[in-house]
Formats: structure tokens, C-alpha cells, sequence
């Protein structure tokens, strides 16, 4: 089996931080995914949201082509079919779009721009975040074992 390859954490994380001041210096705003989103339905008259959106498909897109893993295909377990990993990863997106649209914000906005400013409830919410992630990955990693 080969060995997969990704971005250095800490170059990548460097790289985030980065971002995220130059999106503050320049906008004003933090980052986040969900006033992209709004701007796509004609709900924002924010264009800075929807060059956001761009840039993070781009950036997607050339970080696997520079690492090699440009390919389309479906990850999952061996004993998962594709369907069911489609099915859950469906699931998963509508009710992660659902929360952040009841809660006006994003889960990345939230984590990255509220931590950034050392707002309570931002790490309140990683903390929770990273909590609930736990758990459900105790019930979900049946799927990829």
C-alpha cells in the first residue's frame, strides 16, 4: 500500500492564520461558509463571501493536484458500500447546512474567527464541537472498520 500524502499541519495551520488576518485587514469580516452560501441564493449582497467560496474550492483543488491525490473517487470502509457512504455523507452535510443556517453561522466561521478573537463562546463551542465528534465517531466508525 503506498503512503498517502498531505500538506504539513503546521504549514497548512501557518497558512490558515494567514487567511484569516489578511480576510479580517481586508473585509473587516472573518471567514465563513455559510455567507457564501446565502450570496449563491440572492439572500447577501455580499460578494467578499462568494470570492471566499472560490477560493476555497480552488485551493481544494490545487493542494490535491500539488500532493498527487487528484482523483474522483468515494472513501470508505471495506465493509461500506457506496451508496451508504453517499447516503451518510448526505445526512451529515444537510444537517451540518440546517445548524448553521439556525444558527446564523458556520461551525468553521464560529471555531476560526470567534477562537481568533478569543470570544468565550467560540472555544466553548470547539470544545464541544471536538466532543461530539468523539461520540459520534464511537458510533459511526463501524462504517469504516
Amino acid at each position: 500500500m503506498s503512503e498517502v500524502r498531505y500538506a504539513n499541519a503546521y504549514a497548512a495551520g501557518v497558512g490558515v492564520g494567514l487567511v484569516l488576518l489578511a480576510t479580517f485587514v481586508l473585509t473587516g469580516h472573518g471567514l465563513g461558509a455559510v455567507g457564501a452560501y446565502s450570496r449563491l441564493v440572492g439572500r447577501t449582497e455580499e460578494t467578499w463571501t462568494l470570492l471566499e467560496l472560490l477560493g476555497v474550492a480552488i485551493g481544494g483543488l490545487l493542494s490535491a493536484a500539488l500532493a498527487g491525490r487528484w482523483r474522483l473517487a468515494i472513501a470508505r470502509g471495506p465493509h461500506t458500500t457506496p451508496a451508504t457512504r453517499v447516503a451518510t455523507a448526505a445526512v451529515g452535510g444537510v444537517a451540518m447546512g440546517v445548524g448553521a443556517k439556525l444558527a446564523h453561522g458556520c461551525t468553521s466561521g464560529l471555531a476560526l474567527s470567534g477562537g481568533a478573537v478569543l470570544s468565550v463562546g467560540a472555544w466553548v463551542f470547539i470544545a464541544c464541537a471536538f466532543a461530539a465528534g468523539y461520540a459520534i465517531m464511537l458510533v459511526a466508525k463501524r462504517l469504516w472498520i
